[in-house]
């Protein structure tokens, strides 16, 4: 057997390999391709959601099958009366504010009763640190039978950097409804929050109409990671065949 026909028998094996992890490569890559088009879409349809006319909130007897995904951003409309002793605020970093007020604060939750027995936890928007304790805007806190217009929200969801909120401390970081009906006895409350879209006084705190349709969409730098990974392993078997087949 010539040197130059050893050479090239030498380099099927690494051939195999190398076409094998080019097509889970490009398979990966395409993948991703087809999940931006997804998220793509996804953030379409919930931008374009937002700015339906606002609904009736859906029914207490509805909450345990709604599809929040496809909810999820829909302007509704809620009638009952604030729980102002059951307030929360839940530390945030507003950034690209539509009001006066940004950076760090607090979103104001507050259960609004619906009556019956039934309440949904309305996020009433933004205040900075010097306006965290409601009673330094106790003439702001809307008594009586009040109209909530906003968007309906899924709970928000913890990551691994997401500390647990800690009721009896009254330290919270994340928007979770089960955890403010649990913390002060609340029996049926909705498995979503409303964000407020307009205040009961013009300039009033908390700041409303803070809502970001945010989705985390990193497919197409993925995508582009995986061709690239395959684009070097092309080259690198090109020039290790080279390379052997040279020196044969």
């Amino acid at each position: 057997m010539s040197a130059r026909a050893a050479a090239m028998r030498g380099l099927v094996l690494p051939g195999v390999l190398s076409l094998a992890a080019l097509a889970i490569l490009i398979v990966l890559g395409t993948w991703q391709m087809q999940r931006l088009q997804w998220k793509e879409a996804l953030i379409a349809a919930a931008s374009a959601r937002s700015r339906t006319q606002p609904v009736a909130l859906p029914s207490a007897g509805e909450w345990r099958t709604l599809d929040l995904a496809s909810l999820e951003y829909r302007p509704v409309t809620a009638t009952g009366t604030f729980r102002h002793e059951n307030e929360v605020q839940v530390y945030t970093v507003l950034s690209e504010p539509k009001g006066k007020y940004s950076g760090a604060g607090y979103w104001v939750l507050t259960p609004l009763d619906l009556g019956n027995g039934n309440f949904v936890v309305v996020n009433r928007g933004f205040v900075p640190p010097e306006f965290k304790d409601p009673a330094t805007r106790k003439e702001r806190q809307p008594a009586g039978i009040v109209t909530v217009t906003g968007l309906l929200r899924a709970p928000e969801q913890a990551n691994a950097f997401t500390p647990a909120n800690d009721a009896a401390r009254g330290v919270w970081y994340r928007r979770d409804p089960s955890d403010i009906a649990q913390a002060f006895g609340l029996a049926n409350v909705a498995p979503f929050l409303i964000d407020a879209t307009a205040n009961y006084r013009a300039g009033a705190l908390p700041q409303p109409n803070e809502t970001k349709l945010t989705f985390t969409n990193n497919h197409l730098g993925y995508a582009l990671t995986w061709y690239g990974l395959a684009c070097t392993l092309v080259g690198v078997f090109g020039a290790f065949a080279w390379q052997r087949l040279k020196s044969s």
